[in-house]
């Protein structure tokens, strides 16, 4: 399967001008750490900016929660501290989950971007 999308790509890179195949190369699949990185870029990357440097005190306070939890010997504090691990670690895992949607968003983008081109590209030969 990737062989064929290899070839069509190998295709489609040989009939562009060098602008058009500039454009063509920025539409590729991107590795993680791109996609990770690419959520700080464009009109969202101040919200993402900001959910990151909350999520990392919140993560913070779950450790020392979950910490505390294991060292106490009160049960009521125990569940005290269990509801606050409990609590930040769902936090912490909404945020990612923000975060990850986000990614899959932008590599949907991406591929719509890269359909839209090709069908420019089939309109303009015909």
């Amino acid at each position: 399967m990737k062989n064929e999308y290899q070839e069509v790509d190998k295709l489609i890179t040989e009939v562009l001008t060098d602008e058009e195949a500039k454009y063509f190369k920025e539409l590729e699949e991107q590795s993680l750490p791109q996609q990770v990185f690419g959520i700080y870029k464009g009109k969202m990357g101040w919200v993402h900016i900001y959910a990151t440097i909350v999520m990392l005190p919140v993560f913070g306070l779950a450790v020392y929660a979950g910490y505390k939890f294991f060292t106490i010997d009160d049960t009521v504090q125990m569940m005290r501290w269990g509801a606050i691990m409990f609590l930040t670690w769902m936090a912490t895992g909404f945020i990612k989950l923000f975060s990850w949607n986000q990614m899959d968003k932008n590599a949907l983008i991406r591929e719509m971007k890269r359909l839209e081109f090709q069908l420019s590209l089939l309109a303009k030969k015909e």
